[in-house]
């Protein structure tokens, strides 16, 4: 599923482009879920308050208030670069300005329905692409994909009302997603992760040094190696080092 926000201050554009989303889905099993957003400070808001939760933004340049293109830079400027931005417009002279934000369409209005789908579809598939890079991980209020390089490590959560809980714990930021460790294992395994304990799941990338049964990471984090597993820990820590300097 791709996380869509249309951001534009009429209702009719809105619509317009929400209906050609669904009509591209039903062509296409491409799951869209779309959010609307009625001006660029709306959208700027939800980034401030709940973080990147989409994939692609779609926004019209021409708004009352904050415009599209300061939009997509104040976004850019919270340093979430990793969404795409289409910009649908009336105005080709925006066009040149709508490169400092590093935009991944342009297109005129009004917009032809089979452009449209075209652009989607690459953008669909350049994220598809960048699946062997992230990790998708859901909360009760969010979805987040995280890039596997940014993960520290994976903890059970002990709790005592929610079972199969899991902490994502990055350099900024932890998320909590209900799961199992074993769940994520096999997909992360070749991507520099092992499992030093039952319960921790680490990211070799980011180990400082090894101190007895612990692991220290790079952020000072002491965690606990399972006593059957510190000489495995250990050798395959050290033929993760080789590998990346070969």
């Amino acid at each position: 599923m791709f996380n869509v926000a249309i951001c534009d201050d009429e209702e009719k554009q809105r619509e317009l482009v929400k209906t050609m989303l669904i009509s591209l889905s039903l062509k296409t099993n491409i799951d869209f879920q779309v959010t609307l957003f009625t001006s660029g400070e709306q959208l700027v808001s939800h980034y401030k308050n709940v973080g990147d939760t989409f994939h692609i933004l779609i926004m019209d340049v021409e708004m009352s208030g904050m415009n599209g293109i300061q939009t997509a830079k104040e976004i850019r400027n919270m340093k979430y670069l990793d969404v795409q931005i289409m910009f649908l417009t009336s105005y080709p002279e925006y066009m040149v300005e709508s490169f400092d934000v590093v935009t991944f369409q342009y297109l005129i209005k009004p917009i032809k329905p089979q452009i449209f789908e075209e652009k989607m579809i690459k953008l669909c598939q350049y994220f598809k692409a960048l699946d062997k890079k992230y990790v998708l991980i859901k909360s009760d209020y969010e979805e987040l994909l995280l890039k596997y390089d940014d993960i520290l490590w994976i903890e059970v959560m002990k709790s005592l009302t929610v079972k199969n809980k899991l902490k994502f714990v990055t350099q900024e930021n932890s998320h909590e997603t209900k799961g199992i460790l074993s769940g994520y294992a096999a997909a992360l395994k070749d991507h520099g992760f092992l499992q030093i304990h039952r319960s921790i799941m680490i990211n070799l990338l980011h180990v400082q040094k090894f101190v007895g049964t612990q692991v220290v990471m790079l952020n000072g984090t002491e965690l606990p190696i399972g006593r059957s597993k510190v000489k495995e820990v250990k050798d395959a820590y050290t033929k993760y080092m080789i590998m990346r300097i070969q």
